[in-house]
């Protein structure tokens, strides 16, 4: 199969001139009990891979990339999902026996983090080589390929009728953005929220404070594509950073969602917050970037600042449910997508990405 491999990371951009990321002819081993054989259809192309290659998180190399994606399982060792069944994969595989899976958090499955941590399947080691040579899995899904082994705990089936080019943005934009909002933060109808960063989670996270009815939602980014994006899909208010929403709400806001992966950005949102307000941190900023806070006024205010990892989600019981207000037209998913693109554009793709002009590119293999 063909699969697009990170060789090297922290390279100097445009992406497309030092080309760290190659498309290279690998073979891939037969699943193991529990797995299945996934015929990738259609893979999006997320903040969270950019982050490996620019050298943000830290994985080890080579790695395939990609971890938002839908297919249709082919082969089938586990007893529960069948070969035809069409499936979206999510980023923490998740191996319902530690506490955090038992406790219902599977998005903080501990075997799941230590697995993806080491660029390894849930059931240790490597499925995938190139000439002989080992190749890393990105978040046990490693979505950038023709096909993928991935355990069952990556997988959520979805009903055939969803078109798998829309499915795919379930796996992480909407579960992760939508979750913020439904799980996190928990918006309730009248309150108020901002939105700062207008990517694919952050525009997903919009959608699903509209869904949820709050009085105000307000769309914060520096593209003006994506504010106007944000006013047909939700938004109520758009701004560019810098403009003040103590202007729009003398208070500050219920709910802030930080979804740049920016320390600087979060401490903006922190302070926009509203006493009695939560201040949500979605993005992945640089592990060395820190933030300066009042401890008093999180006592004062009954202030919350709160962290959301694949949108707290529980992704069997979350993605039926979201792909239930899709069909509601109360999330239009599909105006997540800017374009489609070829496995061969992908260094281009992390360049678009970098620079902030896509919300989400979408690799559909059936077209290469």
């Amino acid at each position: 199969m063909k699969g697009a491999v990170l060789n090297r990371t922290g390279e100097t951009t445009p992406y497309a001139t030092s080309q760290p990321i190659e498309v290279s002819d690998l073979e891939l081993a037969d699943p193991g009990p529990g797995e299945l054989l996934i015929k990738m259809h259609a893979a999006g192309v997320c903040h969270s891979d950019l982050s490996v290659v620019n050298g943000t998180r830290i994985r080890p190399v080579p790695m395939l990339l990609g971890h938002e994606c839908s297919g249709v399982v082919v082969e089938s060792r586990a007893d529960d999902v069948a070969v035809g069944e069409h499936v979206v994969l999510t980023f923490v595989p998740r191996c319902n026996d530690c506490p955090e899976c038992v406790a219902g958090r599977p998005a903080l499955c501990f075997n799941g983090a230590r697995a993806n941590g080491a660029g390894e399947m849930l059931g240790g080691g490597r499925r995938i080589t190139r000439g002989g040579e080992p190749i890393h899995h990105h978040l046990g899904v490693s979505a950038f390929a023709e096909y993928a082994v991935v355990d069952r705990g990556s997988v959520v089936v979805v009903p055939q009728d969803v078109p798998l080019d829309l499915a795919v943005l379930f796996g992480c934009a909407v579960l992760t953005g939508a979750g913020a909002v439904f799980n996190t933060a928990r918006v309730r109808p009248g309150q108020t929220v901002a939105v700062w960063g207008l990517g694919g989670v952050g525009m997903a996270a919009v959608m699903a404070a509209a869904a949820a009815e709050a009085s105000q939602v307000i769309a914060i980014d520096p593209d003006a594509g994506k504010r106007a994006l944000a006013l047909e899909v939700g938004a109520t208010t758009s701004l560019a950073p810098g403009e003040p929403i103590r202007d729009l709400l003398p208070l500050g806001v219920d709910v802030a969602l930080e979804a740049v992966g920016s320390a600087a950005v979060l401490q903006v949102a922190f302070a926009d917050t509203a006493p009695g307000g939560m201040t949500v941190s979605v993005g992945l900023p640089a592990p060395d970037e820190r933030i300066t806070i009042s401890p008093l006024s999180l006592v004062a205010e009954s202030r919350v600042l709160a962290g959301s990892y694949l949108g707290a989600a529980n992704p069997e019981r979350d993605i039926p449910i979201m792909i239930d207000l899709w069909r509601e037209g109360r999330l239009p998913v599909e105006r997540l997508r800017s374009s489609t693109i070829r496995l061969s554009d992908i260094n281009t793709a992390m360049d678009e990405l970098a620079a902030g002009r896509v919300i989400r590119q979408v690799i559909l293999f059936d077209e290469q």
